[in-house]
């Protein structure tokens, strides 16, 4: 134990022995409170000392760093990055979607045009209703509401 300005510092081998605080502990039992508060204190700082080494040693470790920078580079800068693929896989999705709405509209058509194309009443018919075409002694009204 050692004073410095007015502050007092524990060494820890000043209680790694028994001390003379401990030997003559009939004599001040508040110190020996003291004394273990002091020592279990410390024994909480080593710990977190040694956890904090522990950390330290495994964040400067060459591999972890070379790792973290080659994912950060995959992640964000490389040409092929992360957010490049997920860019790309939601325009592939949504492609994917358009082709099935127009594979739909193709198979729609080409019902219609067989539809029309297998007798001569439905293609009159197609043709009266889209285009207004009409027989020669008809009249066509068309109202509008």
């Amino acid at each position: 134990m050692y004073r410095k300005k007015d502050v007092l510092f524990f060494k820890k081998k000043d209680f790694s022995k028994k001390s003379w605080f401990v030997k003559n502990a009939y004599l001040c039992p508040i110190i020996t409170e003291i004394y273990h508060l002091i020592q279990s204190q410390l024994t909480a700082m080593t710990a977190f000392l040694k956890t904090g080494m522990k950390l330290k040693k495994i964040f400067l470790n060459k591999y972890l760093i070379v790792f973290v920078a080659f994912a950060v580079w995959v992640t964000f800068f490389d040409e092929h990055s992360l957010i490049h693929r997920f860019q790309s896989y939601r325009r592939i999705s949504q492609m994917e979607n358009e082709l099935k709405f127009y594979q739909d509209e193709i198979n729609a058509t080409k019902q219609k045009k067989t539809e029309l194309q297998s007798s001569d009443d439905n293609l009159e018919k197609f043709a009266r209703e889209h285009y207004f075409m009409k027989r020669q002694d008809e009249d066509i009204f068309i109202i509008k509401e």
